[in-house]
């Protein structure tokens, strides 16, 4: 019954569960289409990963101390985190867009050359996750969210 008091948890879960949840309504907001499957996708704004991770820092802050050994660990794990959320996997998600034109590209060229007309393999054949990173401005926003919902939750434990 412990892990049902673990504020530090449950800050970073609500966190997850709160950015992944408003990037449906913030999408349509901006480009009116209503996704449902974004709240279980990666990338986007806000940055999940972000939210988690700040939330988890934010609330080890709060009950042992800004300047305790285990919010220390906790905040270079958040900046590792939001580092590779902006860098490696954005990037990753960058090169999945150019190898899917190529594929694409590639499959054009097959289907004119040699009048190859299987079109229904080609459409089974599964792209590559291009959303995978995030932006710089998500990752901050991603942290924001973290922050405050961490600051929100403490009155709770």
């Amino acid at each position: 019954m412990e892990l049902f008091s673990n504020y530090p948890l449950w800050a970073a879960l609500v966190a997850i569960i709160f950015a992944q949840v408003v990037k449906i309504p913030l999408r349509y907001i901006v480009t009116r289409e209503f996704d449902l499957g974004l709240a279980f996708s990666t990338g986007g704004m806000p940055s999940s990963h972000s939210a988690a991770v700040a939330a988890l820092s934010t609330s080890v802050g709060i009950i042992e101390g800004v300047t305790s050994t285990l919010f220390a660990i906790s905040c270079i794990f958040s900046i590792i985190i939001m580092f590779d959320a902006s860098g490696v996997r954005r990037q990753a998600g960058e090169q999945a867009v150019v190898l899917n034109q190529l594929a694409k590209d590639f499959q054009y060229f097959l289907e004119e050359a040699k009048q190859w007309n299987h079109k229904a393999e080609y459409e089974k054949k599964e792209e590559l996750k291009e959303l995978l990173g995030h932006q710089p401005i998500e990752v901050f926003f991603g942290g924001v969210t973290g922050v405050i919902i961490a600051f929100l939750l403490y009155p709770l434990f």
